[in-house]
């Protein structure tokens, strides 16, 4: 990889979110190393030592932490692989000129497909793609969020996204961020101006908190707990007199549906007026940067892991994959990643996994490489030769309730990417998808476990099972595993990060010649 491509990862690294001051670094200590200048992406086979894999550790928290939102998430994948040669393609314009090439699409700004593929590369070649997403556990500000004060007290009306808002999201840091639509003077828009989006984040300030009551006052602390009246954030106190709006705020669009004090913190983060302010789409989250912990300092506690930790470490699969390719890709090859929102709540939205983004960017790929054929009967022999991981997070043993978890399928912490089964259909995986990516995993020098939950407990699900029914490809469920579950602080190891990274680049590299040693199954 050139200069050029190190210095803009690194200056991105070390961009501060604008208008706040920047975070402090991680410190560094013998156990966990983070050269001031080194290779972002680097080339040679033996770069997975022990302090490679725990300086992605540290980008994962940088990237985490200045990537509060979904919305976020795709802005800074976006800018990472543009510097690393990826183009940008709008799913809005003909992709029917589509030269060999590396590529990025997104969208509704939720979700994100990047791809690499070769000049030589046909139908039967297949693609090596790994679908993950993006979406984490968040409470969103309510389309009115006005709240009757309390006493002075000043309250915000949000709404869980997903299993967010449960106890576990109580007395925390809780900052806001998201999508700002604003208007902007344009004379020769219809409208008379056109809209564009602004990306807010209060980081590191927190702007909201979500109290417990004490134990002292018996039952009504103990719950269940009502997520309407009980779990009402906290955002300021006041029982002066408020102050005024001008005759420009109250014409805005959105004067009365959210506290006026809320509309001109927001607009003062968006660098705009009140009255420019459109539209919001915002989250309210955990402002506590990631960490490594442990007396060895053997563990990463971050917020959001749900699943974006996958995501980061399939995009870097995917480019240092590239990079060991000396900035491009072998020439009948056709590698995607697709970054899904909504999985969360069932991923039944456009930028969900069931929007078909990635088939979308399968299918106009396959209609630019071969003009004037029928692209439907070519597209069914794409997905015959096509491996699909999904990746997403599973489960860590748990020290203190080994029992509930399956003999012999409880991953535990640096050791490697975990294969999710399920009988019954909750994850994709198969037995001819397990021994592929175990010979994978071998070739590569990986070690792989297993998850499988127990007779007696509920599984989880995945975006697999909705790719596999969509596409007719083999898919394999497997991803990081972690602790803490849909809290709002998880935890993971160290070197897992590293370790998923590797196995996904060894996947794009090794996947294709691995499957045509299996034959017709």
């Amino acid at each position: 990889m050139g200069s050029k491509g190190v210095e803009k990862f690194i200056a991105l690294k070390n961009e501060a979110t604008p208008g706040h001051s920047k975070p402090a670094e991680a410190k560094t200590t013998s156990l966990s190393p983070m050269p001031a200048v080194s290779p972002v992406f680097q080339t040679s086979k033996e770069k997975y030592t022990d302090d490679y894999l725990v300086h992605y550790a540290h980008r994962y928290i940088d990237f985490t932490y200045k990537s509060p939102t979904t919305f976020h998430v795709v802005s800074y994948i976006g800018t990472l692989l543009e510097s690393h040669g990826f183009s940008y393609l709008s799913e809005k314009t003909s992709w029917d000129d589509l030269t060999p090439g590396l590529y990025y699409t997104t969208r509704s700004g939720t979700s994100l497909a990047a791809f690499a593929v070769g000049a030589d590369w046909t139908p039967e070649k297949g693609v090596g793609i790994i679908g993950s997403h993006i979406d984490a556990l968040a409470t969103k500000l309510k389309p009115n969020s006005t709240k009757e004060k309390v006493d002075g007290y000043e309250l915000l009306g949000v709404a869980p996204y997903a299993g967010a808002l449960s106890n576990l999201w109580w007395d925390r840091d809780l900052g806001l961020g998201g999508r700002v639509l604003v208007k902007v003077a344009d004379p020769t828009a219809n409208i008379g101006y056109k809209v564009e989006s602004k990306l807010i984040n209060s980081s590191p300030h927190p702007i909201a908190h979500i109290p417990t009551l004490a134990p002292h006052f018996g039952a009504p602390a103990v719950g269940p707990f009502n997520p309407e009246t009980q779990a009402v954030p906290v955002v300021g106190f006041s029982t002066g007199k408020e102050e005024e709006a001008t005759d420009a705020e109250k014409a805005a669009p959105l004067y009365g549906r959210h506290a006026l004090k809320l509309l001109r913190y927001i607009a003062s983060l968006a660098e705009v007026k009140v009255e420019d302010i459109v539209q919001l789409d915002l989250d309210l989250y955990d402002v506590q940067k990631g960490i490594l912990g442990g007396l060895s300092r053997e563990f990463l506690f971050a917020p959001r892991v749900d699943d974006r930790i996958c995501s980061f470490a399939a995009i870097s699969g995917l480019i240092e994959f590239v990079v060991r390719n000396g900035g491009s890709v072998p020439k009948d090859s056709f590698s995607v990643v697709g970054l899904y929102d909504n999985e969360e709540i069932g991923s039944a939205l456009r930028q969900g996994a069931k929007g078909g983004l990635v088939e979308a960017v399968v299918s106009r790929v396959t209609s630019a490489y071969n003009k004037g054929a029928d692209i439907s009967a070519l597209i069914r022999t794409v997905y015959a030769n096509t491996i699909i991981l999904s990746a997403d997070v599973n489960h860590l043993l748990n020290p203190n309730f080994k029992n509930v978890y399956l003999e012999h399928h409880a991953p535990v912490p640096n050791k490697g990417i975990s294969v999710a089964l399920d009988p019954n259909g909750h994850m994709a995986t198969d037995a001819v998808g397990v021994a592929l990516v175990e010979q994978i995993a071998k070739l590569n020098g990986d070690e792989l476990q297993y998850f499988q939950i127990r007779n007696d407990s509920r599984s989880g699900g995945t975006i697999g099972p909705s790719l596999s029914i969509q596409t007719g490809a083999r898919t394999i469920d497997l991803g990081i595993p972690q602790l803490s579950m849909h809290s709002i602080r998880a935890a993971t190891g160290t070197k897992d990060i590293g370790l998923g990274v590797r196995f996904f680049e060894g996947f794009f590299d090794k996947w294709r010649a691995v499957y045509d040693s299996f034959g017709d199954l």
